[in-house]
């Protein structure tokens, strides 16, 4: 079981307090809520001052910083200054409102949901613990089996990891039926790997199954958009995902995309680390649904008419 989630050094603070926020006790999520909102000016103030502003005290503030992986109250302005730069910078080159209103037309549809799905993607990639990543790469490449477990809109990342492992000959199965996969679980060892997929990690089926594959000796990963939720501490490793919530839950496919372009990282990571056996198993593969492919032809005249 992992121990140490807290946030690697390459993590922005802005990102790791939008995963933890809901997630925190009332007092430190006033201190998360208030920041998140003003980055810029909390950056300006001092401890007493941010305290008092998110109604609480100097300690939760110094707790929620240790939370953080910071020093202390000083490298959270630091942090905060740097990244609220940053924030304001993509703002400005950004075409359209970080929501939807009522009133939106299409094309600015198109342009904010586009903007949030890279936006995640960017978030995640940069902030993926790479020690983390090195740890499930070394151990889904050498596992005897990994089981995937995800239920509702996560199921869709299981079964895309799933099917991805499977294709480059690793033993693999993608669950979201509750079940079967603690059934499934209950029959891993040592020699095994569990993923559990949640974007809250807070859903008690994927839990569940990764506690029990835990408890039966098998290595387990998270991958997950919140670092400290149940998920996460259930895991022996955690891959965490970014992204941020808009009108109508775009943000929902949102994280699914970061989650699916980790699952991309982990994959490709994967089959180079095996890269002889996976280039022949995609070849294989490839050869096996050849004649699957509907063959492009020239339309016939109908009715018998000549050109």
């Amino acid at each position: 079981m992992a121990t140490d989630h807290s946030p690697g050094p390459q993590q922005d603070v802005l990102t790791t307090l939008r995963g933890l926020q809901l997630s925190l006790v009332p007092s430190k999520r006033r201190v998360a809520t208030y920041i998140l909102g003003q980055p810029a000016h909390a950056a300006t103030q001092t401890i007493s001052e941010l305290a008092r502003a998110a109604q609480t005290s100097e300690s939760t503030v110094l707790r929620l910083c240790q939370e953080l992986g910071l020093r202390g109250y000083r490298e959270l302005r630091i942090a905060l200054a740097a990244e609220s730069g940053r924030e304001q910078e993509r703002a400005a080159n950004r075409p359209v409102g970080s929501d939807i209103s009522r009133d939106d037309d299409l094309d600015s549809i198109i342009d904010t949901v586009a903007f949030t799905d890279q936006q995640a993607i960017a978030d995640t990639a940069r902030n993926l613990d790479r020690a983390a990543l090195a740890k499930a790469v070394a151990l889904t490449a050498g596992a005897r089996r990994v089981d995937i477990v995800g239920v509702g809109a996560s199921a869709v990342v299981a079964l895309d990891l799933h099917q991805k492992l499977h294709r480059i000959g690793l033993i693999a199965y993608a669950w979201h039926d509750t079940h079967a996969a603690l059934t499934a679980a209950a029959l891993l060892g040592p020699a095994d790997v569990a993923i559990g997929v949640s974007h809250t990690g807070t859903t008690p089926d994927t839990v569940d199954v990764i506690r029990e594959a835990s408890a039966h000796g098998a290595r387990t990963i998270a991958l997950t958009g919140v670092p400290n939720s149940p998920l996460a501490a259930a895991a022996d490793v955690l891959l965490t995902t970014v992204d941020r919530e808009t009108t109508f839950r775009s943000g929902a496919t949102a994280s699914r995309i970061a989650a699916l372009s980790v699952v991309d990282v982990l994959f490709t990571a994967v089959a180079q680390r095996r890269y002889d056996q996976a280039i022949a198993a995609l070849d294989a593969t490839r050869h096996a649904i050849a004649d699957r492919r509907v063959t492009r032809t020239t339309p016939q005249p109908r009715g018998g008419e000549t050109r």
